[in-house]
């Protein structure tokens, strides 16, 4: 996107880190037009911080993609008392993307994109567990799977419920296994058995750069999800 020429505004809850990749993108694609905000996304007050700074800014924004993400070893609760992966994955997704609705909406073609992980399709939703409170012995690879079956009924709903009003499109979608440093520290023993078969950063990303600019998305992909382009 940003060798693409566009204007990018990085959320990232790790100061540090977050200049590091700035610089590194601002390097890679030439673009000085890459901002760095900082928000924790399992906390819903920094969550609602970021969102009111960002319009009170006068900022815009065309398409949201929805990255942040948490698989833990142990289950840990926010401060609100949310556990951790679902008040990340879910709740934060959700409240982002809702709070942001005011700026979407002045854009000509608005765009949700909801990264999600082909994790989800090992597990079934599960509505009488959702915070992973009777989950015993807690297991984060399947609590990050319910959590990303969830998203991808997030987009479903949110479509279903404010398309219509909002002109806003909303997609859910699997990037494929891809090499990443999320893959190697949370999944080790899946990463060493498979990572000759994964794709490069770039080829996963290809499809959320296709959701966010193409004009070839599909009119009836509202809601959908998507991976390697198709629906």
């Amino acid at each position: 996107l940003a060798k693409r020429g566009a204007s990018v505004h990085m959320v990232c809850r790790n100061h540090e880190r977050g200049e590091v990749a700035q610089k590194e993108l601002v390097e890679a694609s030439g673009n000085e037009k890459i901002y760095l905000h900082m928000a924790d996304l399992s906390d819903l007050d920094s969550i609602a911080r970021f969102c009111r700074e960002f319009q009170e800014g006068g900022h815009v924004a065309n398409v949201l993609i929805n990255n942040a993400g948490v698989m833990l070893k142990e289950r840990e609760v926010t401060s609100k008392g949310h556990e951790k992966t679902f008040a990340t994955n879910t709740l934060g997704t959700y409240l982002l993307t809702k709070l942001l609705f005011p700026i979407l909406v002045k854009s000509d073609d608005p765009r949700v994109i909801i990264v999600s992980s082909g994790g989800m399709l090992t597990q079934k939703l599960d509505l009488k567990d959702i915070q992973f409170e009777q989950m015993n012995p807690f297991d984060g690879t399947i609590a990050y799977a319910q959590t990303k079956r969830q998203q991808v009924i997030t987009a479903r709903l949110l479509a279903r419920r404010y398309s219509e009003e909002t002109h806003i499109n909303f997609y859910s979608m699997h990037p494929g296994w891809a090499d990443t440093p999320g893959v190697q520290t949370s999944m080790p023993a899946f990463y060493d058995r498979f990572h000759d078969k994964f794709r490069t950063v770039e080829q996963g990303a290809d499809t959320i750069v296709w959701l966010a600019i193409s004009k070839e998305t599909p009119k009836d992909g509202n809601g959908g999800f998507f991976c390697d382009r198709r629906r």
